[in-house]
């Protein structure tokens, strides 16, 4: 067993200022029940991996999160060989607000309970770099990114998608969670406006539904209308009176056209409204909102970056209970019409110390990952392409006719996991 190291940073900072720096987050799903039935994330195929001493001994898996870790949480404790902060305001700790950065290494170390854990927390893009590269430079086998960047290309172009890239090609397993935004997420041409503003089929307005109390909505553009100008408008209707509640501001630092709405709710009805310029131009228009649904929505092609980079294994959430693809994950394909989604993976999963079970495709991810920290110890001389190969084609297809772009190429199984030779379970 190494020493184990944690380097933790010196600045306190809330929660609320890191979403504020980023706004980037799969997080949570809005409305979801606290009361779900534990996934079957240690199901007995997992069992018998274990039994037949396939637990992830030698292997290093990072984790890389923005809302920092409890290096202490007994679920993840004795398997961290290291702890880092990216970003000036970033603290491993994070002020104790860390609960889904310590669940998902939790699921990590249920998974693959030898596997050592790098965990690395950042406050922006940079500080993602940065995170990324410290766990390669490091030598970690297999990445962890529970996180989803909004207002970014589709088709992998990204900074952040081309770090998942990056890391595949020095050797390592990239694994990152498609998103929830399937009902949060419209995707369209900027083709028949109506006196400047957007069309959502026959209308210009576009509800949103939900029960959060603040909300996040993103609008980006393709960058060959990057100089034209579209604004996202949140308005609140209350006994027939509208009102405007917030306009949505660029967001700086991306290299690509975007902005972004942070706004609190206070009761009524809202919706958003796209503005532009006053002709048809042809631009590809995203909305999205990763706290609340749209009413009209279109969840094809909202699968979020990282998980959009060529290479990146790309977990979407399922629900072993319900047996169906979560509705709140995101679909393909990438705008550059890959799959996009490549594997589900169950997607709730009670941790030890909290009162609500990990939820959403960011829980989903963190299996994955595990069980490809159980490959490479079954067989440590496989590529990350072999893994990506072998949980694809050993998944079980739970769409509805084989390879499709909600579940990809079905529900990751324990038995992607090859037995060596000598195993006794």
């Amino acid at each position: 067993m190494p020493a184990r190291i944690r380097a933790l940073g010196v600045v306190a900072v809330a929660l609320c200022c890191v979403l504020a720096a980023i706004g980037a987050l799969a997080l949570s799903v809005p409305g979801a029940p606290a009361d779900v039935q534990r996934s079957n994330a240690t199901d007995g195929g997992l069992q018998r991996l274990h039994a037949a001493g396939v637990t992830g001994e030698n292997v290093t898996v990072g984790v890389v999160g923005v809302t920092g870790f409890d290096t202490d949480h007994p679920a993840i404790a004795d398997r961290v060989e290291a702890a880092q902060a990216f970003g000036d305001g970033a603290t491993v700790a994070n002020g104790g607000r860390n609960r889904h950065g310590t669940a998902t290494a939790a699921v990590v170390a249920r998974t693959a309970p030898d596997a050592d854990l790098r965990l690395a927390t950042f406050d922006d893009t940079a500080g993602f770099r940065r995170a990324v590269t410290w766990l390669v430079t490091a030598d970690a086998d297999v990445i962890v990114a529970p996180v989803s960047f909004y207002g970014r290309p589709g088709d992998g172009t990204s900074t952040v998608a081309r770090l998942g890239e990056w890391a595949r090609r020095q050797g390592v397993v990239f694994v990152a969670p498609t998103g929830n935004l399937a009902r949060g997420h419209w995707a369209g041409r900027y083709d028949d406006p109506s006196d400047g503003r957007l069309r959502f089929g026959e209308r210009t307005r576009n509800y949103l539904a939900g029960r959060g109390s603040e909300t996040r909505v993103w609008l980006a553009w393709d960058r060959a209308h990057a100089n034209e100008t579209y604004v996202a408008e949140l308005y609140r209707t209350d006994d027939g009176e509208r009102s405007l509640v917030a306009r949505s501001e660029p967001f700086p630092g991306d290299g690509v056209p975007n902005a972004r709405i942070n706004a609190r709710l206070q009761g009524g009805t809202y919706y958003v409204v796209v503005r532009g310029p006053s002709n048809a131009t042809g631009a590809r228009v995203r909305l999205a909102s990763p706290t609340h649904r749209f009413q009209r929505n279109r969840p094809d092609g909202s699968v979020a970056a990282p998980a959009t980079g060529r290479g990146v294994i790309g977990v979407g959430a399922y629900d072993p209970v319900a047996g169906r693809v979560e509705p709140f994950s995101s679909r393909g394909p990438t705008a550059d019409g890959r799959l996009g989604v490549d594997v589900v993976a169950p997607a709730r999963h009670e941790i030890g110390g909290y009162d609500e079970p990990l939820v959403g495709s960011s829980a989903a991810t963190p299996y994955v990952g595990g069980l490809a920290a159980l490959a490479l110890d079954a067989d440590p001389d496989r590529s990350p392409r072999e893994i990506e190969l072998r949980f694809e084609r050993t998944a079980r297809d739970v769409g509805p006719n084989g390879t499709d772009t909600a579940a990809g190429n079905g529900l990751v199984v324990p038995r992607a996991v090859d037995l060596p030779a000598n195993a006794t379970g």
